[in-house]
């Protein structure tokens, strides 16, 4: 057998114990010297069997540490809720940025000593520790507003501490106002519940207190003031002091959703103008990534107790782990610097959209990660939703974030985070040809 078989057959053999898992992500090879002792082989032939693992994407060698084994390449095409079958995914939006992931390393090295993990694996409850009530407070000052870090709680993710805000305040049985289309995890986690919604008339200057006034007794407000999901709008400062107002004349309590407002920093939250009736929740998966999810929520003094509890009875509290993780992120920098490039990303995305989309009735903002269109005559959403999976894309129909089956209009939402730029591109592409033939045609076909 010559060298060079004989460095490939042991590369196949490691390849092999890659793909069966018995050798996984993040584990480390030996030494070169060490695995050409153990294979019977010469250093020269294990340093290129190393050298062939890494060339096949398989191994990633680190200056100083060693050669470990890489991650497997993510697969695209996530469904609303569920894995899907498509390759270019336009319905949910996780945002990476390049280099991202080695700051987030870099931040949870020193977690990983054995006397730090030690701690970190320790259970924590819904209060967190100190440290990272005061930097989740750091991380959520607006402008004129600070909150207090006494009033932060935790939970596993952003949809924990939603979930918690409404069991907390809103009994079963109970009406919950919200914007006519709004958040779609939303509606599970009222059906959960046992909780009414209501939906609620937005213009564009977001939820109009009108509506609140006239939709008769309510035990809360769910909203998205700032980079509304689907609509991309914010609610300017007038309309959430007025806003306020009538939550105050109502004695009326409101769950601010500021998942998205990282990307637009220059307006203070409702929570601002209504502190004493506002639970403002928040989470780290979209400023960080999807599987860093980390929830958390600041409200009044008195609906911390409730709040808490339902964290607990729901086994909602946070892993100690990530809460730690989270915290030195929060304090090094880390979070800042991410959030940073996303919003450079975004707008980068959102050129992208405006410059194939030029023409069509696109609603968004040049902050946002996502557009809501309008389609034209002929398309029906169903339709269109159909054709755009044809050609391997798979985008949001408006019905998703309707409350009501009434008020769904002839619209679909993109989201522009997941995919690559060029992809992204691509698929844009794609759906403003698709958009200008006629449904027919495919018919035809």
């Amino acid at each position: 057998m010559t060298d060079m078989e004989d460095f490939r057959q042991v590369a196949d053999a490691i390849a092999t114990e890659i793909e069966t898992g018995r050798l996984r992500p993040g584990d480390r090879l030996p030494p070169q010297r060490v695995f050409a002792r153990r294979h019977g082989i010469a250093n020269s032939t294990a340093a290129r069997v190393y050298q062939e693992l890494t060339r096949r994407g398989l191994t990633v060698g680190e200056v100083g540490r060693g050669t470990f084994v890489r991650a497997a390449t993510p697969q695209q095409g996530l469904a609303l809720t569920e894995p899907a079958t498509s390759r270019i995914d336009l319905e949910l939006n996780y945002p990476v940025v390049p280099g991202q992931a080695k700051l987030l390393a870099d931040g949870i090295g020193p977690l990983l000593r054995p006397d730090v993990l030690e701690s970190a694996m320790r259970p924590v409850g819904a209060a967190g520790t100190p440290q990272a009530r005061g930097a989740v407070a750091e991380l959520l000052t607006r402008a004129e507003w600070r909150p207090d870090p006494d009033r932060v709680l935790f939970a596993g993710n952003g949809r924990q501490a939603i979930a918690a805000a409404i069991a907390a305040i809103v009994p079963p049985g109970g009406r919950l106002g919200v914007e006519e289309l709004t958040y779609p995890v939303l509606k599970a986690i009222a059906a959960r519940l046992g909780v009414t919604l209501v939906p609620l008339r937005i213009d564009g200057a977001g939820l109009d207190p009108a509506a609140v006034e006239a939709a008769g007794p309510l035990k809360a407000v769910y909203l998205q003031p700032t980079l509304h999901n689907p609509l991309s709008f914010s609610m300017p400062v007038e309309r959430r002091a007025e806003l306020a107002a009538v939550l105050a004349r109502l004695d009326l309590p409101a769950i601010e959703d500021s998942i998205w407002s990282f990307l637009r920093e220059d307006l203070p939250p409702l929570a601002a103008f209504a502190p004493e009736r506002t639970i403002l929740v928040d989470s780290l998966s979209k400023r960080l990534a999807a599987g860093l999810s980390l929830g958390f929520a600041h409200m009044p003094g008195p609906a911390v107790a409730g709040v808490a509890a339902a964290l607990r009875s729901g086994g909602w509290t946070p892993m100690r782990f990530a809460l730690e993780s989270a915290t030195r992120w929060l304090t090094d920098d880390t979070v800042r610097s991410i959030a940073q490039a996303k919003r450079q990303d975004a707008a980068t995305r959102q050129a992208l959209a405006a410059r194939h989309l030029d023409g069509f009735a696109i609603q968004s903002d040049p902050c946002s990660y996502y557009c809501w269109w309008e389609l034209p005559p002929p398309w029906r959403t169903d339709t269109f939703v159909a054709a755009a999976a044809r050609h391997g894309i798979a985008v949001t129909p408006a019905a998703a974030f309707a409350v009501s089956g009434t008020n769904a209009s002839n619209a679909i939402r993109l989201g522009l985070a997941s995919p690559s730029v060029p992809t992204l591109s691509h698929a844009l592409a794609t759906l403003a040809g698709l958009a200008r033939s006629s449904p027919y045609d495919l018919m035809a076909e």
